[in-house]
């Protein structure tokens, strides 16, 4: 398959990421590899949204917090960015509305309708501009040259950063209304661009219990949208998945990247990440990255609390 003929894809991680740590980071990164190596797909750009912080979780520390931690886990990145629009609204979140509003999101960054994993849209996900205008990508030296995934993504950024975007050193995460008039869209070559749900076998485990998922957004996140799921602590996807009906339903648009299970990104967490640091453990070195572990003990998070 060419470039233009994969299918495009935006892996985006919902959670309270308290503290992002660097089991995290490794999850989109193995997720990218898998995917690519399927020969399937092209990975453009990773999004993490925390959590509102109305959540109710607790020890969750302020969103102020947790986004600039963020931001720092992946400011050495050129694919993954930090998006505070979750953390921005009245209340919080469902996972579905997060998704549906980066797909709403996309759409308007691009001017064209993505598809989803069970009816690829009949059209470009992202067209040749209606006017007569030059391809963004094309110049005199070359007309056919084509964009590349990385141009894609950093485009498509620097489009979105006029809607919703991170500054690590403001003191308050900048946000301009998502309806402002961000003038001609950008559109490319003709491409297929879907949103997948990045997440560990603990969320896809979750599936399974009564009551705690509605059931219509289960149905939208993974027959409308899909998931890529990297496993942990040698988790049984298979097993989860034949808990639920949904996810049996919707087995095919459950991509289970096939990890080594002994890794040791495996099996760290941010529950452990607390509590090294509430206890002094060297070990939160493994945990967290250095520009992570400097903020929080500037900041003196998690030190006095439990859990």
């Amino acid at each position: 398959m060419t470039e233009t003929t994969k299918t495009h894809v935006i892996l985006l991680s919902c959670g309270s990421f308290n503290p992002i740590t660097k089991g995290h980071i490794h999850m989109f990164e193995k997720a990218r590899e898998y995917l690519h190596k399927t020969g399937r797909f092209i990975v453009i750009g990773g999004i993490i949204s925390p959590v509102h912080d109305s959540y109710g979780k607790p020890g969750l520390v302020p969103s102020r917090h947790r986004l600039t931690m963020c931001q720092l886990a992946v400011q050495s990145s050129d694919w993954i960015r930090v998006d505070p629009w979750e953390c921005y609204q009245d209340t919080w979140q469902t996972t579905c509305s997060v998704l549906e509003h980066h797909r709403d999101l996309m759409k308007r960054v691009t001017g064209c309708i993505l598809s989803n994993v069970n009816s690829p849209s009949t059209t470009p996900v992202i067209g040749q501009p209606q006017n007569q205008t030059r391809p963004i990508y094309q110049n005199n030296s070359n007309i056919n040259n084509k964009p590349t995934a990385v141009k894609l993504w950093g485009k498509m950024s620097e489009s979105l950063g006029k809607i919703c975007c991170v500054r690590p050193h403001s003191e308050r995460f900048t946000f301009v209304d998502e309806n402002a008039n961000l003038g001609t869209a950008m559109r490319y070559e003709e491409i297929e661009l879907r949103i997948l749900l990045l997440c560990g076998s603990d969320l896809l485990e979750s599936f399974c219990i009564p009551g705690l998922w509605n059931e219509s957004d289960m149905e939208v996140i993974v027959g409308d949208f899909g998931i890529v799921v990297v496993p942990r602590d040698g988790a049984d996807t298979e097993r989860i998945m034949n808990h639920s009906s949904v996810l049996r339903k919707y087995k095919d648009n459950i991509i289970v990247v096939k990890d080594d299970i002994n890794h040791p990104m495996s099996i760290v967490s941010s529950t452990k990440s607390r509590l090294a640091l509430q206890h002094g453990d060297g070990h939160v070195v493994d945990y967290l990255s250095q520009p992570v572990i400097d903020y929080i003990l500037q900041s003196q998070l998690y030190i006095n609390t439990s859990g």
